[in-house]
């Protein structure tokens, strides 16, 4: 994992430093609101529904035995006594006082974190495969390239004030996990002809128009990484609209001005700008990887194992969908849902906290992932170990045999804590997790994605199932959309027709399951592949009556 150096220590202390200053001269009245807002967003800190949300930066998701501890003391000392885990990698503490939060940016700092520019029109947290440096299927492993993106971005003079956020997402794997093609720039390690590079695609992102990604340079070598990405976002912040907000982020520049268009202004600032970078950066990115070396791995016998598996049916079932192959035959990557039934999704106490940094000390390594699905992950668990760290999750309530499952539901917080939200999405998830709980295994593999409003934070338009909740009339609407996709082969859903209320959705959603499991091939058949193959006719007369179905 990455060190801090002595400059990043002192860069992260002043800023908190200079955020005391800040919020006293708030609490004193010297700072109006608006005056405060601008300041209080560069270090993470939202005011929601409630209270103030603080969002603290977890880069590319990878976080150590210390840090989470720190978390959990975090979240009892200053908070209600948990965390919930976002979409971009994050941690949110949702009910922070004003006063407070000096002294948790501090605690922060103490273990090598902070909130820098998790929130503002700027290159947010950079994400990455969540199974980087373990997977079975990785060409390279991400991480590094994201933290010299991660140093380069921060505090960067040119990009501090973007039209809109930006966003970049990172994969080493031929199969997606980072969902790059719904980011600002989303970028695919491939190799050609021997050399290391990227397919790089612009103009991804979700929200009110949702856009795939399109492919703006299918190799780009290593080294022109930094000048490449710093070309993009000196296009965008060029052309980008900064009349409409809506409008603002790099998919709509893209749109207006055509893929040619904006290539052929990024490849023109490329070739001007390409000369000042004379290798510094790739003598900090192979710095920095060394940081990432791969632990020394345990050898040894994982009978252990196999037993536990061949005489233990809840094992058993929790390996199958928490499991996911390790690069090295005896370890294993182990996904922790964080979407136990009924539960919150993304939510973890501080306990819990406590018991993942435990098992991450004891059996992995002294590594955590964070998931964009709001999980967490022990990427190097050797095999024989596994029977020790499911009997310790089962004991926390973290060992939720769903991870693929339909309850395995990406949610954003919704009206229940968002300021932004339209409608609930929380009691959404928890209300379809219970109704499918003893079903589900029989379903196989569905993603199922909630927001509660355009914003999509939940990211329903690349969910097989996605729901998207808005306000109507005064009531809560939820409209339907079918066949997204996140991974490589990714997919906007297409929506069904008329939204649904409150207390008829998750009935809904009941007779679009039923649909599927009427007509699919086989067992083996995913809910999406069904989709593709029978189109969305079959779905939509399951949710609707003849004549709303045609009209939809």
């Amino acid at each position: 994992m990455y060190k801090y150096t002595e400059f990043d220590e002192a860069f992260v202390r002043t800023r908190t430093a200079q955020f005391r200053e800040q919020v006293a001269r708030r609490i004193s009245g010297a700072l109006t609101e608006d005056e405060f807002k601008p300041l209080r967003l560069m270090n993470g800190l939202y005011l929601q529904l409630h209270a103030y949300m603080l969002r603290v930066a977890i880069p590319y998701g990878t976080i150590s035995s210390a840090q989470m501890r720190q978390l959990a003391m975090i979240a009892d000392r200053w908070d209600k006594g948990y965390g919930h885990f976002t979409t971009r990698q994050n941690i949110q503490f949702n009910w922070p006082l004003l006063n407070d939060v000096p002294d948790i940016l501090d605690a922060l700092a103490d273990v090598g974190m902070h909130a820098i520019q998790t929130s503002g029109n700027c290159v947010r947290n950079v994400t990455a495969d969540h199974f980087a440096g373990a997977a079975a299927d990785e060409i390279a492993d991400p991480r590094p390239v994201a933290e010299l993106l991660r140093q380069w971005s921060t505090d960067h003079p040119e990009f501090q004030f973007l039209p809109r956020k930006f966003k970049i997402a990172i994969t080493g794997s031929p199969n997606d996990r980072a969902v790059t093609r719904a980011h600002d720039i989303g970028l695919r390690m491939i190799e050609r002809d021997g050399q290391p590079g990227f397919e790089v695609t612009m103009g991804g992102g979700l929200g009110r128009t949702p856009m795939l990604g399109r492919v703006v340079r299918d190799f780009l070598p290593r080294a022109d990484l930094l000048p490449y990405v710093e070309a993009i976002l000196s296009v965008y912040n060029a052309q980008g609209r900064r009349d409409n907000k809506y409008k603002a982020r790099i998919k709509i520049t893209l749109f207006e001005m055509g893929l040619e268009a904006m290539r052929d202004q990024v490849e023109a600032r490329f070739v001007e700008i390409r000369p000042e970078w004379t290798g510094e950066d790739q003598a900090a990115l192979a710095h920095i990887t060394a940081d990432f070396a791969p632990p020394v791995f345990r050898d040894g016998p994982f009978g252990a194992y196999e037993d536990a598996r061949a005489s233990d049916p809840v094992f058993r079932a929790w390996a199958d969908t928490n499991l996911e192959v390790h690069r090295r035959a005896d370890h294993a990557i182990i996904t922790v849902s964080l979407k136990a039934h009924g539960e919150t999704p993304g939510d973890a106490s501080s306990d819990q906290m406590r018991v993942l940094a435990d098992l991450a000390a004891q059996y992995g390594y002294d590594e955590l992932r964070i998931s964009h699905e709001q999980n967490v992950i022990l990427p190097h668990v050797h095999r024989a170990d596994l029977p020790a760290v499911h009997a310790a999750l089962r004991a926390a309530g973290l060992a939720t045999a769903n991870v693929g499952l339909i309850s395995d539901i990406i949610a954003c917080p919704g009206m229940d804590y968002c300021a932004l939200a339209t409608a609930r999405s929380i009691p959404v998830a928890q209300a379809i997790a219970e109704r499918f709980a003893e079903t589900e295994r029989d379903i196989g593999g569905l993603k199922v994605k909630i927001s509660g409003c355009i914003n999509a934070c939940g990211h329903h338009h690349v969910g097989h199932i996605g729901i998207l909740g808005l306000e109507k009339g005064g009531v809560e609407s939820y409209q339907i959309t079918l066949g997204g996709d996140a991974t490589e082969t990714a997919a906007i859903g297409e929506r069904t027709g008329p939204g649904f209320a409150y207390d008829a959705i998750v009935p809904a959603i009941e007779r679009v399951v039923g649909a599927y499991l009427a007509q699919r091939d086989s067992s083996d058949e995913t809910f999406v592949e069904a989709y593709r193959r029978l189109g969305a006719a079959p779905f939509k007369a399951a949710l609707y009556d003849a004549d709303q179905a045609n009209a939809a």
